[in-house]
């Protein structure tokens, strides 16, 4: 029963870490996006600090993903 449960716990912990990873590049493109439309002649900037962050939060969701699965798999 309680490897279910550690299995079940695992894919929620795994499903939030994407959807919030998700949900936090979305929005991150889309201010990008919008700054790069006020200023067209800082694209260059704006884009690559947009990337590194993007890379920082996969990051952090990948991260997420790996302990839910060593907890399930403990």
């Amino acid at each position: 029963m309680e490897a279910n449960l550690a299995y079940l716990a695992a894919g929620f912990g795994a499903a939030i870490a994407v959807v919030g990873a998700g949900i936090g590049i979305g929005k991150l493109a889309a201010a990008a996006m919008d700054a790069i439309g006020r200023q067209p002649e800082a694209a260059g900037e704006i884009r690559g600090a947009m990337l590194i962050t993007a890379a920082m939060i996969e990051g952090v969701a990948l991260f997420a993903v790996v302990v839910g699965l060593l907890l399930a798999l403990k």
